[in-house]
């Protein structure tokens, strides 16, 4: 009879039951859980996932080389907005932004989909707990004191996710073209197709189903609407949408690895490491 509600229990704001393993009501456990499994492996996994993702995109990022092979572009590098681009013929090569300073292009454009994986409410949780314990799993405390969630500096910053969303939306249109310009020839003539060009075409479906499966889209088709039978077209809309925001995960580690692989495959051609196998 001792867990029976009796009406007079603290509010949820007291702080002697916001401590978790800390708290002064808690029963005298010395282990801070009670699970055996390996609860680790699932944020030890993530954490090695993302780290790799971002010692490789930082490394390619910075290298300013080998990112244009005709009539491929890297994904890292489009659109390539600097004077020191390399000349891509019919790509999206606007030299808005001068010299740079000599900076490597690639850090111009990475800023908006690094921005939108980064606020990505799948991406949050990822890191969060892989990265700052927060919590590492289920049934495992943290190891923070207090928890203000996502109120305060630096991660009320994560508000933005929305106007990145749209920044990642015109990022895929120019993935869209790159995939576009691959079906021609290193002479620009169109009708080819070799193997980097399905793995353009693989990447940019993967590109646009993990950005149409965003939280943030989903609201945005069918949000702030009172009755649905009213609006049939945003309805079945946000159907659609819905059953990608179900496999959101997926589609962002699958995304994920799919832009690195372009990428790397764009970066063997254009260092000569091989050719790309022709098909037609």
């Amino acid at each position: 009879m001792d867990d029976v509600a009796t009406g007079t229990e603290p509010p949820a704001t007291d702080p002697d039951h916001l401590g978790g393993v800390r708290s002064g009501t808690r029963a005298a456990i010395s282990a801070p859980h009670l699970r055996t499994d390996r609860w680790w492996l699932a944020p030890a996994a993530t954490a090695a996932g993302l780290l790799a993702f971002i010692v490789y995109s930082t490394w390619r990022a910075f290298a300013n080389t080998d990112y244009y092979a005709a009539p491929y572009v890297s994904p890292f590098y489009s659109p390539c907005l600097a004077e020191n681009c390399e000349p891509m013929r019919g790509g999206p090569n606007w030299e808005l932004f001068g010299g740079w300073w000599g900076i490597s292009p690639a850090i111009i454009i990475l800023i908006f989909p690094l921005g939108f994986r980064l606020t990505c409410y799948y991406y949050r949780k990822a890191y969060y707990r892989s990265f700052w314990a927060s919590p590492p799993a289920c049934a495992v405390a943290e190891p923070h004191a207090k928890y203000t969630g996502e109120t305060r500096f630096p991660l009320i910053l994560q508000n933005v996710h929305r106007y990145f969303f749209y920044a990642a939306l015109l990022v895929a249109c120019v993935l869209t073209w790159d995939t576009v310009l691959a079906f021609r020839d290193e002479d620009y003539a169109w009708g080819h197709m070799g193997l980097g060009t399905l793995v353009f075409l693989a990447n940019i479906a993967l590109i646009w189903a993990y950005t149409l499966s965003c939280h943030s889209c989903r609201h945005i088709v069918g949000g702030k609407l009172k009755h649905f039978s009213k609006h049939p077209v945003r309805y079945r809309m946000w159907q659609w949408v819905s059953r990608l925001n179900a496999r959101h995960m997926q589609l962002a580690w699958a995304s994920l690895l799919s832009v690195a692989l372009a990428d790397f495959y764009v970066y063997l051609v254009a260092s000569g490491v091989f050719d790309d196998p022709r098909f037609f």
